[in-house]
């Protein structure tokens, strides 16, 4: 999942981007509305994490740019402001979620999941595909009842696809959920990883479709 932190508060934002990147999160943070607004139109989002306190305005009005993307990712306000009315607006102008300053990561953490399950109609945390168990909550992953130790970056590209499964998803959007600002892709990264998760989970579970991308399928057998 990739993660855009809209927070103007260097030492906050570095300590929520440093705890996120730990879960396997791909962070980057943006301290203005304008830096906001430039990266929601330069990567696919799943969540942004938004301060309504920012110092080129109200962050609220980046909600209504949101929700007018093709792909709209899930808004979870962090703000000081503890106001009822506050909250109702924010929740009125399309955010997701709110979570009141001081905040604990934890919290932030298991709202953003819990969030997640609900926008793609997850209701039920735990992906059953044949001998595959992909619990996305508690991020365990069994196979034939077998625990599967994942690195951050194989579980970072296996929740993409678990999200959303039978889903076909692009590179990029597969990348984008691999890295962040300023890190280098090599040009075979994402096979690398895929090859990686194949091995894994077994093969018949991620299936290639050539020139479109990749998809964890829900029955026939998968193509290299």
């Amino acid at each position: 999942m990739r993660v855009l932190l809209v927070e103007d508060d260097l030492a906050l934002s570095e300590a929520v981007c440093g705890y996120l990147r730990a879960k396997s999160y791909v962070v980057d943070a943006a301290p203005s509305l304008a830096l906001a607004s430039s990266a929601l139109h330069a990567a696919q989002y799943t969540a942004v994490l938004l301060d309504l306190h920012l110092p080129d305005g109200d962050g609220l009005s980046l909600l209504h740019e949101v929700r007018t993307l093709q792909e709209r990712p899930i808004v979870i306000v962090l703000t000081a402001r503890d106001q009822v009315s506050d909250r109702i607006r924010g929740l009125d102008a399309g955010a997701d979620d709110y979570l009141i300053k001081p905040y604990d990561p934890g919290e932030l953490l298991a709202r953003l999941r819990a969030v997640e399950r609900r926008r793609h109609a997850a209701n039920v945390p735990v992906l059953t595909l044949g001998d595959l168990q992909i619990d996305l909550g508690r991020e365990q992953v069994r196979r034939s009842g077998i625990p599967v130790a994942l690195t951050q970056k194989e579980w970072a590209l296996l929740r993409v696809l678990a999200t959303r499964p039978g889903r076909i998803h692009t590179r990029d959007t597969l990348q984008d959920a691999l890295y962040g600002w300023g890190e280098e892709i090599d040009s075979n990264t994402l096979e690398v990883f895929i090859s990686r998760l194949r091995r894994k989970l077994g093969r018949q579970h991620i299936e290639t479709l050539r020139g479109l991308g990749y998809r964890l399928i829900l029955g026939a057998a998968a193509t290299a």
